[in-house]
């Protein structure tokens, strides 16, 4: 059984959208048990249609729901204890609940869980990983907007977090893993990824294949099962692919209804056009993870529907199906004690 908590509240739709996602994915996932956290007078009608979700979930009360808009410093204050977005992090705190999934503020859903949950032994920030659509399939990209920069400690930090994710999500037991770059020559970049490169190159991981610089074309390419980068990047990154997506989707509309033998041609090729919208729908691969907390927290697009949220949750079930946080645990581990190891007989050798 996976506990899930969920923050009803949280998106633009709240409730409309968060209830049936957590329907849909309970038909996916029967072994699901939801914790629902809420304003109860917008949720219980909708809870009534969907009785096998009602069956299945535990609903708790809460009094206010947390702007998209938002300060995270406001937020916290005004929302602790109070709000559903609150209640459904420190439900995973309380081990109540073993991931919490929210389609709310990023920013309020960040510093909340920082509060609530902290982040792991050794780890100074946190980072969000977003699943990409490659032309091989998907790769896992971080960070994409916890924080902006990075120094060479942190990018190695989310190298470690973005492998063990990508070993629970893609179940392969060595991913390939690169530094996002300027170029691939090693002379080239921030001196902060140039030393990133240095420390994973001489850190020996047997978790990590790593594959040294890539640039951004190579992100949709699928060069790579994981991409490290900082929050500015990642970010622009993910924006810019998004709106590319959205941008080639509009040109195609308006080029198959132009005239009429385009529309013609548009019947002839619906299928083909059907598999083009289903590999670029969005919706396949929304859930951000927050990596580098003592829990699991699942951020969705705030203005998904039904069916991207249920996706969001699928992501959330997968990471605590497949260990996501023991894994992330045991690799930072063994990577402290190596290097711990290194400095020592570094320090004896120079004693000699």
């Amino acid at each position: 059984m996976v506990r899930i908590s969920l923050d009803v509240m949280g998106g633009d739709f709240g409730a409309q959208v968060v209830i049936p996602g957590a329907a849909k994915a309970l038909e996916r996932h029967p072994d699901i048990r939801f914790v629902l956290f809420g304003i109860e007078s917008e949720c219980a009608p909708l809870l009534d249609k969907h009785p096998k979700l009602k069956a299945a979930s535990v609903f708790h009360h809460s009094e206010i729901a947390i702007a998209m808009d938002e300060k995270p410093s406001q937020a916290l204050r005004r929302g602790r204890g109070k709000s559903s977005m609150w209640n459904a992090i420190d439900a995973v705190g309380k081990d109540e609940a073993d991931v919490v999934v929210s389609a709310g503020n990023t920013g309020a859903l960040m510093a909340m869980s920082v509060f609530c949950l902290r982040t792991m032994s050794g780890i100074q920030r946190p980072a969000i990983a977003a699943i990409w659509p490659t032309l091989k399939g998907e790769s896992i990209v971080l960070d994409v907007g916890a924080t902006i920069g990075a120094n060479a400690q942190q990018l190695m930090d989310f190298a470690l977090m973005g492998g063990a994710m990508a070993r629970a999500l893609f179940e392969v037991e060595r991913p390939t893993l690169g530094l996002l770059n300027v170029g691939v020559e090693e002379m080239k970049g921030q001196e902060e990824v140039k030393e990133a490169g240095r420390l994973l190159r001489e850190a020996g991981l047997d978790s990590i294949d790593y594959y040294g610089f890539v640039e951004g074309d190579d992100i949709g390419r699928g060069t790579v099962d994981v991409v490290v980068t900082e929050g500015f990047s990642g970010n622009i990154a993910l924006k810019t692919a998004e709106g590319t997506a959205r941008q080639i989707a509009e040109y195609l509309r308006a080029a198959m209804s132009r005239t009429l033998l385009a529309k013609i041609g548009y019947i002839l090729a619906k299928g083909a056009f059907d598999r083009l919208r289903e590999k670029m729908d969005p919706r396949k691969v929304n859930g951000g993870v927050f990596l580098g907390l003592n829990g699991v927290v699942i951020k969705s697009h705030g203005g998904t529907d039904a069916e991207g949220f249920a996706a969001a949750i699928d992501v959330g079930y997968d990471m605590v199906r497949n260990g996501l946080k023991a894994k992330i645990a045991n690799d930072l581990q063994k990577y402290r004690a190596v290097a711990a190891s290194e400095s020592a007989a570094g320090s004896m050798s120079d004693e000699v």
